[in-house]
């Protein structure tokens, strides 16, 4: 951890604050030997979440009134070898990675160190067993490199052979009231703005096309449809159907309203966000421009570059070369 670079720690903890802004509180910093504030910080930002989540959780068991939920928010299926066959879609929301990416890998890479160790001593015990229930301590890692610390459920089963093996790796968070009457209140505010949108276009007698409408579950699926956008800018999207499939809507709400929210298309959007990292890359990095081109998903040096100059009307090479000569004024 020792080994990480400032900006990139900045990175990180301007990506937990995102997360915390948007209501979750289940991400940790991954801590650091360096003693400076930037450390300070993290650990601050990790106690704060916890205490959030534990005076929730504690909110809906104190609350007689109240109704605690129990929502299995991550399911992997793992096969006889202990690679990921099955999992449920928020695995891909909270982890950041494309489904593509994380079915057939082994369960232990997307574990922290200590998480590893831990998993493989476990996994080593259970496959000797023909049943096995238990519970285990373990910590996820995003593609951000945040850490989701989380209680696993782990139950296997056994067919006929050792290849029918399943091992099947649950975690379940509470939810309570709180949470009901913040869904409800937001999706108050959105129809209450929907409203205003129809009596506008009444009053002005203008005859528009119906807009799509759009729950607040919907536009939590068209955030996490952002998000998983941007943190897998080097890879291609799967198709629109496929994708819906992924984050839990369909085909019409994630094309429309990905458009209503962002005024842009799915695939527009991944184009404009990797021309901007690209830019940056090329301002503050000294990363070659091949490399650059690989690390934002353009098929060729020659594609990026096209691409590029028909954006910004200058190529790569032309701003790094101004930007050089900036910095030596």
């Amino acid at each position: 951890m020792s080994a990480l670079s400032k900006s990139e720690r900045m990175r990180r903890i301007n990506q937990m604050l995102l997360e915390m802004a948007g209501g979750n509180f289940f991400f940790r910093l991954p801590r650091t030997d360096k003693n400076d504030n930037l450390e300070a910080l993290g650990l601050t930002l990790n106690m704060l979440a916890e205490e959030i989540q534990e005076s929730l959780i504690h909110q809906g068991y104190a609350n007689s009134k109240g109704i605690t939920k129990h929502i299995i928010q991550l399911c992997f299926m793992l096969d006889s070898k202990g690679k990921i066959r099955m999992i449920n879609q928020k695995v891909s929301t909270h982890l950041s990675f494309l489904y593509a990416d994380i079915i057939d890998k082994s369960f232990e890479s997307f574990l922290d160190e200590p998480s590893k160790l831990k998993w493989n001593q476990t996994w080593r015990f259970i496959k000797k067993k023909n049943f096995y229930d238990t519970s285990i301590d373990l910590t996820f890692i995003s593609k951000e490199k945040l850490l989701l610390p989380n209680t696993c459920f782990i139950t296997t089963f056994r067919g006929k052979t050792e290849q029918e093996r399943q091992t099947f790796i649950t975690v379940v968070h509470h939810i309570n009231g709180y949470h009901e009457l913040e869904k409800n209140l937001e999706e108050g505010v959105i129809q209450f703005k929907e409203k205003e949108n129809t009596l506008a276009v009444s009053a002005t007698k203008k005859s528009q096309k119906p807009k799509l409408r759009l729950s607040f579950d919907d536009i939590k699926k068209l955030r996490e449809a952002h998000s998983i956008i941007i943190n897998n800018l080097e890879q291609e999207l799967p198709s629109l159907k496929d994708f819906a499939l992924q984050l839990g809507t369909n085909e019409y709400k994630l094309k429309y309203g990905f458009r209503e929210l962002y005024g842009t298309s799915v695939y527009r959007f991944q184009k404009n966000e990797r021309l901007r990292k690209a830019k940056m890359l090329i301002q503050y990095s000294g990363l070659t421009f091949e490399s650059i081109a690989f690390k934002t998903g353009f098929k060729s040096h020659a594609h990026f570059t096209r691409t590029f100059k028909k954006r910004y009307n200058f190529s790569p090479r032309e701003l790094r070369k101004k930007t050089q000569k900036d910095r030596e004024l």
